[in-house]
């Protein structure tokens, strides 16, 4: 295939990023306005993460069947059931949390297919030396999402009553949204690629058996699981660690603030497009673990002495963790040829990290009484980041 031919389907694997981008920010950014609509506990808030990032444990499966029906096929049926997920939500959440809870899964699961389905199809449009670059500006698009996000739910959402049926008619545009993308997706025309090997020349190489085989392969996947503690980490707790600051904010306040964080993410994605060609992937992993580190123990030190400075050092880690999931993810990939498909499935499995690491980092808040104890947990999933970036993704 000629690099012009790659063009085309890389745009429109860049609008499903945007996509799935969208709506994984969006779930995340309503959790302050659910605790309160809902009157959850620190432990009850994280359960859309549980329930939405919980999904990702149906990945391996879903490799398997992208493997079998194709890379398009797979892209229908994730926005079949993004679209009808979210239009579920709507008489789902007039019942209750956990109906409504019911509805995120659905959607969730479409969201997971088009997660398994793009990234690899991204990485094997081209050189397989530029495949971190690829990944990086399709998930550039995927942070303008991050920003949007935000200010779609404090605007159309968030509200004084705090009514849980304030989600009913936005959720209902992003479902009919997801038809229109659905049915566009429907009749375009895309390029199925078998294996990395076809996308770099077609040059005959030996792999092995299966995928499982890769040890690169699990410990990237154990590198998206800590990642996904680090990404969905600041967000998460940043409406319990402004108080801690001593900053008095509105719900609206908070989610509004939080553009800046996923805002960080967006300009180092589109500076990363740039660099991740100048520089290898592990060094750029192993650069922004440090810078993570630096940001979030400068402001925990700072606290609430200079509280205004400890917030922009606390937002500013997006900046870092904007180019770890295409550094990880292509690391994890690396020299598959025809195991990408299963591999990226066992990879997005870890996802579910977000799942589990943050209902325990709510858990220790809860029995500690401190939010700064469960954001330390960070120092630890930065630690891992490291050490897959410097040894972990070496292939063996």
């Amino acid at each position: 295939m000629s690099k012009n031919k790659y063009l085309f389907p890389l745009i429109v694997m860049a609008s499903l990023f945007f996509l799935f981008g969208f709506i994984t920010t969006m779930n995340n950014s309503m959790i302050d306005f659910l605790k309160d609509a809902f009157n959850l506990n620190q432990v009850e808030k994280q359960l859309p993460n549980s329930f939405f990032y919980g999904a990702y444990a149906l990945s391996v499966p879903v490799g398997f069947l992208i493997n079998r029906i194709g890379y398009k096929n797979g892209v229908l049926a994730g926005l079949l059931l993004v679209a009808v997920g979210f239009f579920l939500c709507i008489p789902m959440v007039a019942l209750g949390y956990i109906p409504f809870l019911g509805a995120v899964a659905v959607f969730a699961i479409g969201v997971v297919i088009l997660q398994v389905a793009a990234n690899p199809y991204v990485n094997a449009l081209g050189d397989e030396k530029t495949a971190a670059s690829r990944l990086t500006l399709t998930n550039a698009l995927n942070s303008v999402a991050t920003v949007i996000a935000p200010i779609f739910v404090s605007m159309l959402i968030v509200n004084d009553t705090n009514d849980p049926k304030a989600v009913q008619i936005p959720f209902g545009i992003i479902g009919a949204i997801t038809v229109v993308v659905l049915l566009i997706m429907f009749f375009l025309k895309l390029p199925e690629i078998k294996g990395n090997e076809e996308a770099v020349g077609g040059s005959e190489k030996k792999y092995k058996s299966s995928a499982f085989k890769y040890t690169h392969v699990w410990l990237g996947s154990l590198a998206i699981f800590v990642y996904m503690g680090i990404e969905i980490g600041i967000p998460s707790f940043f409406a319990d660690y402004t108080d801690k600051l001593g900053l008095e904010f509105t719900s609206g306040d908070r989610i509004d603030l939080l553009k800046y964080y996923w805002g960080g993410l967006m300009v180092g994605r589109l500076i990363g497009i740039f660099v991740l060609q100048k520089f290898s992937a592990r060094q750029i992993l192993t650069l922004c673990a440090i810078g993570g580190i630096v940001l979030v123990a400068s402001s925990l030190a700072i606290g609430a002495s200079a509280s205004t400075v400890a917030l922009w050092l606390f937002l500013g880690t997006g900046l870092f963790h904007s180019i770890m999931w295409p550094t990880i993810y292509n690391l994890a990939l690396e020299d598959l040829g025809p195991h990408a498909k299963v591999a990226s499935g066992v990879i997005a499995t870890s996802v579910i990290g977000a799942a589990i690491l943050m209902p325990i980092m709510g858990a220790v808040q809860t029995i500690t009484g401190s939010v700064v104890i469960a954001i330390s947990f960070l120092f630890v999933y930065y630690a891992y980041l490291i050490f897959f970036a410097t040894k972990g993704s070496k292939i063996r």
